[in-house]
């Protein structure tokens, strides 16, 4: 089947380049090489060691090793390093899926979980967030749409673009529900260590055999551009999605690899400084929200750096994102990226100048639209 387009990197695609302020996206601020040298150490002489040779088909041992310490049960075997967590999406969905099967999908989501999935065939179960609910996800729900016939369920927690989240509890009946039933549980856990009023929850490879959770240094880490990603899964998985990457990317850039490896091994350094400054701009922005409720209805995040509010009086959430970032330089994204036509993803994740300029901006587009 034909793949459906990515709406929201075809919203993004120029207007991320041309916009003067970034009110949009969905992870902390960059950090330059430079930055990034400073943070972690690294010497000229480090990088000028780096031979441009063919590398490991499921990352450098030595960034393996960094990440199952990080985040999973030490056990590199179980880990695969991926050009961004989208290759280790596209690798897990055509290694595991075939046409037919069936597949529960938290939504709304982020494209490429959903749309591979269409596109290779299977029967797509939604487990829908709702509103009335403040976009938590409803637990008997999904008792109630994970059967014997289930072969994956797929989750984003902390969810993107909403930042609801699961408690600790909430998450050990998901993991039991998908066990009982024998399906695979993908958890896009990109948004894991942003979290403000609860510690991050578990990585769930460490809780279930048949589950896969997926990291990125794209969003907590200000390193978008270095494009690392990874899964965590059981050997044979990996082994079936290295099947995949030998006829698209085969392995990652050994350059990138002694970056992301120095990254992984330091994280609290990049991660720490991001964290206190995107609680600090919630706050910023929850007084924002609070001051022009009459416009927005919103709920505030448990984790990442996103919140999914509500436009009261205007139903083309598109259209109003596209007269913005015309008129007044400030990029937004609009719901229809995520079938939510009359919402707006406002990420709070970049500098507080940026942020409150940005905002203030939006508060008179607001008043005279």
């Amino acid at each position: 089947m034909e793949i459906s387009p990515a709406l929201l990197e075809h919203w993004l695609r120029d207007r991320y380049f041309i916009a003067e302020i970034d009110i949009g996206s969905s992870g902390v601020q960059d950090f330059s090489l430079a930055e990034l040298r400073g943070i972690l150490g690294m010497t000229q002489d480090e990088l000028d060691r780096v031979s441009f040779r063919d590398s490991h088909s499921a990352g450098d041992p030595k960034l393996r090793k960094a990440i199952a310490e990080r985040w999973g049960n030490g056990d590199p075997e179980r880990v695969m390093a991926t050009t961004g967590s989208s290759e280790a999406i596209f690798l897990i969905m055509h290694a595991l899926l075939r046409a037919d099967d069936e597949v529960v999908i938290l939504t709304p989501c982020y494209h490429s979980l959903i749309n591979i999935v269409e596109s290779i065939g299977c029967r797509l179960k939604r487990w829908q967030l709702r509103r009335e609910q403040q976009f938590i996800p409803d637990i008997e729900e999904a008792r109630r749409l994970i059967g014997p016939r289930t072969r994956m369920v797929i989750v984003n927690i902390p969810h993107n673009p909403t930042g609801a989240s699961l408690t600790p509890e909430q998450q050990v009946e998901l993991v039991e529900i998908a066990s009982h039933m024998g399906a695979y549980l993908v958890w896009d856990a990109a948004f894991a260590e942003l979290t403000y009023d609860r510690p991050p929850l578990r990585d769930v490879s460490t809780l279930y055999d048949r589950s896969i959770s997926i990291g990125t240094l794209s969003k907590g880490y200000g390193l978008a551009g270095l494009r690392v990603g990874w899964c965590l899964a059981a050997p044979d998985v990996v082994a079936r999605c290295i099947n995949v990457r030998d006829y698209v990317t085969l392995y990652l850039s050994p350059l990138i690899e002694v970056i992301a490896e120095r990254v992984v091994t330091h994280g609290d350094r990049l991660l720490s400084p991001r964290l206190q400054q995107a609680q600090a701009n919630l706050n910023i922005l929850t007084d924002w929200a609070l001051r022009h409720h009459e416009y927005i209805e919103w709920f505030s995040p448990q984790g990442g750096v996103t919140i999914f509010p509500r436009l009261r009086f205007i139903p083309d959430a598109e259209a109003f994102c596209r007269r913005l970032i015309n008129t007044c330089g400030v990029l937004l994204v609009p719901g229809s990226c995520f079938d939510h036509p009359d919402h707006i993803r406002v990420g709070f994740g970049g500098s507080t100048e940026g942020l409150t300029e940005g905002l203030s901006r939006l508060s008179n587009f607001l008043t005279t639209y």
